[in-house]
């Protein structure tokens, strides 16, 4: 009896019309919004104000999709540029190929430029969003099961990843991106490694939201145990891959080299760094910033007459409260009373009932204007 092994998807790619629907670009658009949904949970937990980290995801998330696409042809750049290479594959990113180093430092740009344009403090930031982050690296992975990409050697394991043979359903030509599996028996079963770094993805999620609710790590600590805690599983992992790689120091996988040198200065980072929370009171709405006082739009647009000296102030001041108590005197003529209203209502000029008193009442004591 064969062992049990795990089956590949028989295709990647669903066409709607003329619409490719690429699963591993669905994937990463899924890790996007669970990372954006968490760590705004996190980050309002934390003092900070809600959708402050969507403003933070228009920067950072264009920045690591380019960084992450630099990253994989830097390392990669023989099967673009090299001979036989297609140059102009280098700009389809659906098809695969995005290296997280990139991803994370050029994100990492675009979040420090949305935080310092509030003053919030990128460590604040990163420890709110770190476990999003991983998890989104997870929900990736699916994308290069979709591909069948990212695998290990071959391999006698119950759970061993079952490879097809993918072609173009109208020509019969080999297509494992866009093509489908007509049959289903396995050219080979091979390690699934993409499997192994998404559950171990999972288990760092877990790890840094456990300690970070017992430490109340800060000042960046909570993203070095994210980085430290990825890293050690990547190292191991890429061990087990078998995929075409940039290879140094003889044959040593560049990623592993990478993973290695992250992965020290996560933990010194970690070890160093103490302090308390960093205060997130920056990121709630207010004026934006360079704004001067009194323009339209900030806070300070509402006048205080009250600050406006004689010359300018458009109010009843002093001398026009006299002015009309005197106007009032002439019209009342001999022997009226000048204060009409309430002691004599039936007065020929009485005003309405209040008119005199609120009229009074306007004028600024001459102590207000000074």
């Amino acid at each position: 009896m064969l062992p049990a092994t795990i089956p590949s998807p028989p295709q990647g790619v669903w066409h709607v019309g003329p619409i490719p629907l690429r699963a591993y670009a669905l994937c990463i658009i899924a890790g996007i919004v669970l990372a954006v949904w968490l760590t705004d949970r996190r980050f309002v937990a934390r003092g900070g104000a809600p959708g402050f980290v969507i403003d933070v995801a228009v920067w950072a998330v264009p920045f690591g999709l380019v960084g992450g696409r630099l990253y994989h042809l830097a390392t990669d750049w023989r099967t673009y540029f090299g001979p036989g290479g297609d140059p102009v594959a280098a700009l389809y990113v659906w098809n695969g190929g995005l290296g997280i180093w990139g991803a994370i430092a050029l994100g990492a740009v675009g979040a420090w430029i949305a935080c310092r344009r509030r003053g919030v403090p990128l460590t604040a930031f990163a420890d709110a969003a770190a476990p999003g982050i991983v998890l989104a690296q997870a929900v990736g992975r699916l994308g290069n099961w979709f591909n069948q990409e990212l695998y290990g050697a071959p391999t006698t394991l119950p759970w061993g990843l079952e490879i097809y043979r993918r072609v173009d359903p109208g020509t019969g030509a080999p297509d494992n991106l866009g093509g489908v599996a007509l049959d289903r028996t396995p050219v080979e079963i091979v390690q699934p490694t993409f499997l192994y770094e998404l559950v171990w993805n999972i288990l760092v999620a877990v790890l840094v939201v456990v300690l970070d609710r017992r430490l109340r790590l800060s000042r960046g600590r909570a993203f070095a145990v994210y980085v430290a805690g990825y890293t050690a599983g990547r190292f191991v992992i890429e061990l087990l891959r078998t995929d075409p790689a940039t290879r140094v120091f003889g044959d040593v996988r560049i990623n592993v080299v990478v993973a290695g040198v992250v992965f020290v200065a996560a933990v010194v980072y970690l070890i160093a760094v103490r302090g308390p929370r960093e205060d997130l009171s920056a990121s709630m709405p207010g004026p934006e910033p360079g704004s001067a006082p009194g323009t339209p739009g900030t806070s300070t647009d509402v006048t205080d007459h009250r600050h406006i000296g004689p010359e300018t102030d458009d109010r009843e001041g002093p001398d026009d409260a006299e002015a009309a108590r005197e106007n009032r005197k002439e019209a009342a003529g001999p022997g009226r009373e000048v204060d009409h209203g309430a002691n004599e209502p039936s007065g020929v000029d009485s005003e309405p009932e209040g008119t005199a008193n609120e009229e009074e009442a306007t004028a600024e004591p001459p102590s207000a204007a000074r």
